[in-house]
């Protein structure tokens, strides 16, 4: 009778079960600068969207009469030496750095992912060889060379940047797959599953690529600073948007001419790139932190 009774008080004591979601909003959403990041995305994504309404003058219309304004109650950021308004541009911008970062880091990510899970399951084919081997060669230069020229080549515009930069950091992606997909394969219930006679586009897209998302989606936002953060330096270099689109490397390189009389001109969008850059790597940090059960803990 003691006996039962010491079991019965052993099951009521135990710790309840903590759900999955519950754990990753404990370390996500707790953290501070966590959330300044997410503050800081939510705030160009809303800038981005809603920039005809934001935008308080036409960014691409030239005032010759305006040119180089300081900043006042009629220019907030004052204007370029085009007489254009620098806090419109600045908005508009956005929508480059939000159209450049995403596009080009869902491209490389999806081709990237792809590459990685073939090579990775065909290890000892052909197959693996050809392709972890063109990768070698692509990550043997810096994202930045690679893409800068690639751009080179191919031309100024917000296509050709977008097609270098996924060029530039497909490498990245196929790697970390790679090697993700060869210590997933070789798991018990994928083994279970040949035996079964499972065919491999089942094993790769219903067993090995829900077990890799969680590292991918860490390195695809932490991609999307360092995307944001080469087009910019395109841009600066001449090689990325075309004038008269508005693109924050670009603004920086027109201003650094007048950094010292209208050291704003390239202080906004210089900041601006900061704070986005800084955004991403902070909420990079949050997710792996949230989605690694070794560092988020076990409650």
């Amino acid at each position: 009778m003691t006996q039962n009774t010491d079991l019965a008080i052993n099951f009521t004591e135990a710790p309840p079960r903590v759900s999955e979601w519950r754990r990753f909003r404990r370390v996500f959403f707790t953290r501070k600068l966590v959330i300044l990041g997410l503050a800081v995305l939510f705030l160009l994504v809303f800038t981005a969207i809603f920039a005809p309404l934001l935008a308080p003058y036409n960014p691409y219309k030239q005032d010759m009469m305006s040119t180089l304004q300081q900043p006042s109650r009629q220019h907030i950021l004052g204007t370029d030496s085009l007489g254009r308004d620098t806090l419109s541009r600045l908005i508009y911008g956005s929508r480059t750095t939000i159209m450049v970062g995403f596009i080009t880091t869902g491209f490389a990510a999806a081709l990237g992912m792809v590459l990685g899970l073939i090579a990775g399951y065909f290890s000892t084919s052909v197959i693996n060889m050809v392709i972890m081997r063109t990768m070698d060669l692509l990550i043997s230069f810096p994202m930045i060379i690679l893409a800068l020229f690639i751009a080179a080549v191919l031309g100024s515009g917000i296509q050709n940047v977008i097609i270098a930069l996924s060029i530039g950091a497909l490498p990245g992606y196929a790697r970390v797959m790679h090697g993700l997909t060869l210590s997933t394969k070789e798991n018990d219930y994928i083994l279970a599953e040949r035996a079964m006679g499972s065919r491999y586009p089942r094993i790769l897209l219903m067993h090995i690529l829900p077990n890799a998302l969680p590292p991918m989606i860490v390195l695809i936002t932490l991609q999307l600073g360092t995307i944001i953060l080469a087009e910019a330096g395109l841009s600066y270099l001449g090689i990325g948007i075309k004038p008269p689109g508005a693109a924050w490397g670009a603004m920086v390189n027109d201003g650094y001419r007048y950094l010292m009389t209208n050291p704003v001109l390239s202080f906004a969008p210089g900041i601006a790139i900061m704070l986005v850059v800084f955004a991403f790597n902070m909420v990079g940090d949050g997710l792996r932190d949230a989605l690694d059960p070794r560092l988020r803990g076990i409650l």
